[in-house]
Formats: structure tokens, sequence, C-alpha cells
């Protein structure tokens, strides 16, 4: 059974760079071997990602991520099973919110600056699909 799990967090350490890059390296290696995919979105101070894979995988890997000291605030956004992945062209997508054009944020957000944790599940997977068309996510493995 595949599952579709989104989250948001906020950022504890200012130099989101780092914390960023180890999330991704991380992804890279864990992700392939236990079929996760997905696409991880991020300002200076928010963190939003998508995972996709079997149940037992994402939650694992959710319980996991809940536990991480990097950020906190931690909320469940969206969780459904599905028929089909959506981001499985990634081991984890990357797209750094804070350099896209702020009218795109303003179609789905009442402010041009992301706040998943005031946002409907469904707006925010909206969003993330018009970048994946926008071809916005880059690090496509």
């Amino acid at each position: 059974m595949l599952v579709r799990l989104l989250y948001a967090s906020r950022a504890i350490d200012t130099n989101i760079c780092d914390t960023v890059q180890s999330i991704m390296q991380t992804s890279r290696s864990h992700n392939p071997q236990n079929g996760i995919t997905g696409v991880l979105c991020h300002t200076d101070t928010v963190f939003m990602q998508v995972l996709e894979g079997g149940r037992e995988a994402v939650n694992q890997l959710y319980s996991h991520i809940l536990k991480d000291q990097r950020h906190t605030d931690v909320i469940l956004l969206d969780y459904e099973e599905i028929t089909e992945r959506r981001y499985g062209g990634w081991t984890m997508g990357q797209v750094n919110m804070s350099k896209l054009n702020p009218s795109m944020l303003l179609k789905y957000s009442p402010l041009p600056v992301l706040n998943p944790h005031d946002m409907p599940g469904k707006m925010l997977l909206a969003l993330i699909d018009e970048l994946m068309a926008t071809a916005s996510i880059i690090g496509r493995s």
C-alpha cells in the first residue's frame, strides 16, 4: 500500500543551508533502499516535506522526523493512501521557497510567504504540484 504524507516544521538553526544539505544527503542514501520519494520545500525558517512510499516505511521515517532536533513545531498536514506516486522522480527533490516569484505563493496563500502551519494540506500539495509543473524542483535522481 502506497501513502503520501505532508508535514511542516520550523527550523531551529539559523544556518538553514547546512541543515538542508544534511537532510538531502541523508535522504539520498536512505530513501532509495526504503522506496521513499518526495520533495523538501524550505525557507530560512520553515520546512515542508512530502513523502511517498509504502505505509510502514513512510510511517517509520515520519516517526524519526518527529524526534529530529533540527526542527520544532512539526505538524501533520495531510496523510492519504494513494494509487500512484506524484513525486517518483526524486529520492528527495528540493525547493528553496524564498527564491520563488511571490506571485506563485499568492495563488495559494493570503500572503506572499510560505506559512504552512496556517494553510490546508491539500492547498500545499497543489502548490508543490505547480512547482513540479514549472520545473522549480531541483535534485532529480
